[in-house]
């Protein structure tokens, strides 16, 4: 019996055509030429190198010895640097509006310099998720094994791309982790030190969130837009706050959804699956049952503005 014959170059001038139709619909240059967007695989590659550098006896290599460990840094740092360097330029070349002059290899160098600034970050979020799991047996498990630890790692250095106006690459690195452990954290949003979330699947932030510090979220939980505006033509109006302002120390339990420019006052707890649209003073406490703000005896004088450190 013969091996079958398939219309191979039907398909191939079928699918030029489609190519050719969207890129003339987009106005995309058909001139011919080399890769125009930066790689997915390429960024996989750069932040499993970052994770090693950020905590190499722990994300490292498996032969890694501490005398080593200052010599593997450098020079996958290096690595990972000029990787990366290859992949902002093709982002900026896309991106509009970028500052005339803009150098890809300062954007890397400033991204490097905050490297030092997240690890301290990351220690952070790892203490908190030791302290506030009693299952966790050392901060090591925590590293090695949870994935609200690995979705803060891609979201730290997310964050920094997105603040140095790289949003796709940003965006890329984010969805990596959300790919991975189904918490989904726009690399846009502001989270503070010590943030914890317990088990994690299901967690959605979003873009204009504003977290501060020493905050619990568990699964489930959404912090999302409410509404969306829009301009004269009806087209989404993008960038606009839109997300909660959760502030500090506080507690959000399984399944709430927070919705909206509202927000949650310091120490205040959100019990599971409570649906919410509006402020929630100091303190309080809102449970489903009840759908009413229980206030605690000692409340906490609400802050006019959030608590959070930028990655």
């Amino acid at each position: 019996m013969g091996s079958p014959v398939f219309d191979i170059g039907g398909v191939v001038q079928a699918l030029h055509g489609v190519r050719a139709e969207w890129r003339a619909a987009q106005k995309r240059s058909t001139e011919p030429g080399g890769r125009e967007f930066p790689s997915r695989d390429a960024v996989a590659g750069i932040v499993e190198s970052l994770k090693g550098v950020l905590f190499p006896m722990r994300l490292g290599p498996v032969d890694l010895r501490q005398e080593s460990e200052d010599f593997y840094v450098g020079y996958t740092l290096d690595a990972a640097l000029h990787a990366l360097l290859a992949q902002v330029r093709l982002e900026l070349r896309l991106v509009d509006g970028v500052p005339a002059g803009t150098q890809p290899t300062l954007v890397v160098q400033q991204f490097a310099q905050a490297l030092p600034g997240i690890r301290r970050l990351l220690d952070s979020d790892v203490l908190a998720a030791f302290h506030g799991d009693p299952a966790a047996r050392s901060v090591d498990e925590v590293l090695l094994c949870y994935p609200g630890i690995l979705a803060m790692v891609h979201h730290r250095l997310a964050h920094q791309l997105y603040r140095q106006g790289l949003p796709l690459l940003a965006r890329i690195l984010a969805e990596l982790a959300h790919s991975s452990t189904g918490i989904d954290i726009h690399p846009g949003a502001t989270i503070g030190a010590g943030f914890f979330i317990d088990h994690g699947t299901g967690v959605v932030i979003g873009e204009t969130t504003l977290i501060g510090e020493r905050v619990r979220l568990y699964q489930n939980v959404t912090l999302g837009a409410k509404r969306f505006s829009t301009d004269a033509q009806g087209h989404l109006e993008k960038g606009q706050p839109r997300h909660p302002i959760v502030e500090d120390d506080v507690v959000i339990y399984a399944g709430a959804t927070v919705l909206g420019r509202v927000t949650l006052g310091q120490g205040a707890t959100i019990g599971g699956n409570v649906w919410l649209t509006q402020d929630v003073a100091p303190g309080a406490h809102v449970t489903q049952a009840s759908s009413r703000q229980e206030p605690r005896a000692a409340a906490v004088p609400r802050s006019e503005s959030v608590s959070a450190v930028s990655a």
